[in-house]
């Protein structure tokens, strides 16, 4: 699924984009990789598109909000950061000195302050950036109501790795509307099947046309840094 080591042309590649994803429960229907292969298959089709360098993804993240479900593990936020402030440095050395963070797990809120307070650091999908996909793709569930494992992560699955779906998922949706306490007291409280969204809405069709806008609203990241898309 995802790449043991880049065998790209990366000569005169300045913009390198990093997925960022997570090993965590994502309820009956999908796998604990959900997030991981999310940020992989965004940051692949922005490869495709455009002249960056693809690197492998980050698997492990924070997931200390999953931690009451078996198969979760999760890193600190700490070493979090050394790891991706490493990955920069390391490629500022090689000639590749932009980084997209290309993110696909929502628990991840340190890599805002690592762009913040780095160099030539990006965060990817933005908040804009989901919802013209949202709405280009047809998302039916308000971003607030599909938070996990529902119809817009599905939907992705179902196109980029419809294998990797078990079956149920048109049977599985539950709403937790207010969820005002959740880093207190982790996702347990508000679900039992670890799904919060509605992925019985979720289609290939879907999962396509998010990742096309998607990878639309990357030419902006590249405007960034001066670079032509």
């Amino acid at each position: 699924m995802f790449p043991s080591d880049t065998t790209v042309d990366v000569h005169g590649k300045s913009v390198a984009v990093l997925p960022v994803g997570s090993t965590e429960q994502h309820g009956p229907h999908l796998p604990l990789a959900t997030d991981s292969v999310i940020a992989w298959a965004i940051a692949s089709e922005i490869a495709a598109r455009y002249p960056v360098r693809l690197l492998p993804p980050i698997q492990f993240s924070c997931s200390q909000e999953h931690a009451d479900w078996p198969g979760t593990v999760s890193i600190s936020a700490r070493t979090l950061i050394s790891v991706v402030t490493d990955i920069a440095e390391s490629l500022r050395r090689n000639g590749v000195t932009n980084v997209v963070l290309v993110n696909g797990h929502g628990g991840n809120y340190v890599l805002s302050n690592i762009v913040q307070e780095g160099e030539g650091l990006a965060l990817f999908p933005g908040r804009d950036d989901w919802a013209f996909a949202r709405e280009k793709a047809g998302i039916e569930t308000s971003a607030y109501s599909d938070m996990h494992a529902g119809e817009l992560e599905t939907s992705i699955l179902l196109h980029a790795h419809p294998d990797l779906i078990r079956p149920g998922y048109e049977t599985s949706d539950h709403l937790a509307e207010d969820r005002r306490h959740m880093l207190t007291l982790g996702l347990a409280p508000y679900t039992e099947s670890g799904v919060i969204g509605r992925p019985s809405l979720a289609s290939a069709r879907k999962g396509e046309l998010l990742l096309a806008g998607l990878a639309e609203s990357f030419r902006h990241y590249l405007d960034l840094f001066g670079l032509p898309a």
